[in-house]
């Protein structure tokens, strides 16, 4: 039973390892292409692949091949992870927590208000250098596309994803065709028909990231809650996997690895009388 928790965490390294090169192989593939979305994607998944790496084959090492200092290493990576983890799960979840829809009289879809979601969100999607790093992710996917193609029915009939309700088109209540002296919404200045314009810089179109963004960060949440009850049962195989190897190395005189060394370690007459203490005790 001693050595079932380390065969159990090198088997699980070795899977973790052999993963880890489609990931790192992945993120050199993108430095290759010249799009916007996938490089914003080659930093983390490059360091994902790595970190992955070097934790998979410290574990593997140590369990495999009782290196204690290996182990030691892999526990204390593992520790920080899942503190980063569960620090990411709660962040995720406080800042996605504000946001919402407005329904569309007579519509299919919905459309969005930016003042509607969290203060550190909006920061991120006002910032101009992130901004056109998006917007550029945008165009590039020609999300607006479909959309060019539609007439007046499919806007009554079918549905259109938040980003291509904020950014595609103006919102419901300008009005384009008449004069008007009611003051209107500001995106309604910004719409522009040229393809490379159209309402990218409008609050709505920010707003439509934002409820993708949220959308998706709830997904990342849930996945990440089965991660970190993963990396916890895998972190507590891993305490008894080093306990065992810690039991290897030395000469405790319990369990299986009972003293056999005519000249034992400096340590183990230190803990022949702490152990000796605690069993007058009892």
């Amino acid at each position: 039973m001693n050595r079932f928790s380390n065969t159990v965490i090198g088997f699980l390294n070795l899977i973790t390892l052999l993963s880890s090169i489609p990931i790192i192989g992945a993120g050199m593939w993108m430095t290759r292409n010249s799009t916007t979305c996938e490089n914003f994607l080659q930093t983390p998944l490059l360091i994902l692949g790595f970190v992955v790496l070097v934790v998979s084959l410290a574990g593997f090492i140590g369990a495999c091949f009782r290196v204690a200092w290996a182990l030691w290493l892999y526990l204390f990576v593992m520790l920080l992870l899942i503190v980063a983890l569960t620090a990411f799960t709660i962040f995720g979840f406080a800042v996605t927590s504000h946001g919402s829809n407005v329904e569309v009289p007579g519509k299919s879809y919905h459309e969005y208000r930016l003042g509607d979601y969290s203060q550190w969100l909006r920061n991120r999607v006002k910032d101009p250098n992130s901004w056109n790093d998006i917007k550029k992710c945008i165009l590039g996917s020609k999300t607006c596309d479909e959309l060019q193609k539609w007439g007046p029915l499919d806007y009554l009939q079918k549905d259109i994803s938040p980003v291509q309700s904020g950014c595609c088109k103006p919102p419901s209540s300008c009005i384009y065709n008449m004069a008007t002296t009611v003051a209107q919404d500001p995106d309604c200045y910004r719409w522009n028909n040229v393809p490379t314009i159209l309402c990218y810089d409008c609050d709505s179109c920010k707003a439509g990231v934002l409820q993708e963004m949220r959308q998706t960060w709830h997904k990342l949440a849930v996945l990440s809650i089965v991660m970190l009850v993963l990396l916890i049962c895998i972190y507590c195989i891993g305490c008894c996997a080093f306990r065992n190897t810690k039991r290897a190395e030395t000469d405790y005189p319990y369990g299986e690895n009972r003293m056999s060394k005519i000249r034992p370690r400096w340590d183990y007459h230190w803990w022949r009388w702490w152990y000796d203490c605690k069993e007058r005790l009892y």
